[in-house]
């Protein structure tokens, strides 16, 4: 790989120095250049060297003495992070259970550290090399975002069907050396990885001090399973299983590392943690703590701001049905601080994927324009929370939009953050 220059900021000190459009950055200090990223750490350092391929063909090595905050000023043409895909066949694999005919971006299987280090995407580290790792640890991709699933090495390769998977205890404890901080995700599949090998997991994963938060997360189950490894969907009582055995690991440790995903409580129809126990939410992208973190946000709301949280009218929202009872509780605390507001939160079954699948973030226009169809232009206004859709287009997952959703049912629809 090579960073091809197209463009040398003017008055910058790559100008100055002599960088020319056309000339190539092949190596940092030595090291191979692999992707922008490289350029993006030794940009921030002060002094280091830069091996140059001009445009002429010449290989020239750069002395770099600069201020800390001065940047080189290149632009290149390529920035070289493809999405490194996965190379699992892993027997919970959401994606294996998507119905055809989707739009092609939902059935990427990513499975890339660099994105993990960027986005915060969970990756398995299983087709990483030494000199990845090496990198990694050289550069300070750190936090990472880590799906362990098991530390059993045999039972890791089972379920991800990788004979590389069992390299994950080597790996972590490698990472954990070069001092690069994890977060690390259980996707738990009843009768596989949970009773004694969920124990031996967690306790294995608190003994790395750079382990700094581990997830517990359901498997979804979608109706698409046919010909799939057999899984069977959690049951209020397994929730309660999983919840208690959780918290006596944690208090065994006299920590506070392992969460669980919000799924759990409201399968179990159990209170969620206080927001103090969630510390920074480092996981709650992966639906750890988002429902506490949005009861905290409107009550702050409500409690700071000067203007109503919603103007005066009857407003209509949706939900999954696993959070149902705990968004009608949103939905009655503001109507308490707003005056004339009234809100109807309608639990929809998801039918696209199956009534297993019941999060709200997973529902799709069609199954939320027949659950609303009964209400059809009785509400000033419909609200659609964010994880239903694209995050900067307003698209649903089957590609349904937010006019459609209005056209069809004769009322404004915005989105908003009513979400759980």
């Amino acid at each position: 790989m090579l960073l091809k220059i197209k463009e040398v900021e003017k008055n910058s000190y790559a100008e100055d120095i002599g960088f020319e459009v056309g000339d190539a950055i092949i190596a940092f200090d030595g090291y191979e250049v692999v992707d922008v990223l490289d350029y993006t750490y030794y940009d921030a350092l002060e002094n280091f060297t830069v091996t140059v391929l001009t445009k002429d063909g010449e290989k020239v090595e750069v002395e770099i003495d600069k201020d800390e905050d001065q940047s080189l000023g290149l632009v290149f043409e390529e920035d070289g992070l493809n999405i490194r895909t996965c190379r699992n066949n892993c027997i919970f694999c959401f994606v294996d259970q998507m119905p055809k005919g989707m739009r092609e971006t939902l059935y990427v299987k990513d499975d890339d550290y660099r994105q993990s280090f960027l986005c915060g995407n969970f990756v398995t580290l299983t087709n990483v090399t030494d000199e990845d790792i090496q990198r990694i640890i050289r550069l300070k991709f750190s936090p990472l975002y880590i799906s362990v699933q098991t530390m059993n090495g045999e039972l890791r390769k089972k379920m991800l069907n990788n004979r590389f998977a069992d390299k994950i205890e080597s790996q972590i404890e490698r990472l954990n050396r070069g001092g690069i901080e994890i977060h690390a995700q259980v996707v738990l599949v009843k009768g596989v990885n949970d009773g004694a090998e969920l124990d031996y997991t967690l306790n294995k994963l608190y003994s790395y001090t750079n382990v700094k938060t581990v997830a517990v997360v359901p498997c979804g189950i979608t109706k698409f399973r046919d010909g799939l490894y057999p899984i069977e969907d959690i049951t209020l009582d397994y929730a309660r299983e999983v919840i208690a055995q959780v918290e006596k690991i944690n208090k065994e440790q006299n920590g506070n590392l392992v969460y669980l995903a919000d799924e759990f409580y409201f399968k179990a129809k159990l209170d969620l943690p206080p927001y103090e126990e969630y510390g920074n939410f480092a996981q709650v992208e992966n639906g750890v703590g988002l429902s506490a973190k949005f009861l905290r946000d409107v009550e702050e709301i409500i409690e700071l701001s000067n203007k109503p949280l919603l103007k005066k009218g009857n407003y209509l929202t949706v939900s999954g049905t696993s959070a149902y009872q705990f968004m009608s509780g949103i939905a009655k605390k503001i109507e308490d601080a707003c005056e004339g507001v009234k809100i109807t939160v309608v639990p929809v079954e998801n039918d696209f994927f199956g009534n297993t699948v019941n999060c709200t973030g997973l529902l799709t226009g069609k199954d939320i324009l027949d659950a609303l169809t009964p209400y059809k232009g009785a509400y000033d206004c419909v609200i659609i929370p964010n994880p239903c859709l694209m995050q900067f287009k307003d698209l649903f997952l089957d590609d349904l939009t937010l006019e459609d959703l209005s056209k069809k049912l004769g009322m404004r629809v915005i989105r908003g953050a009513i979400s759980s």
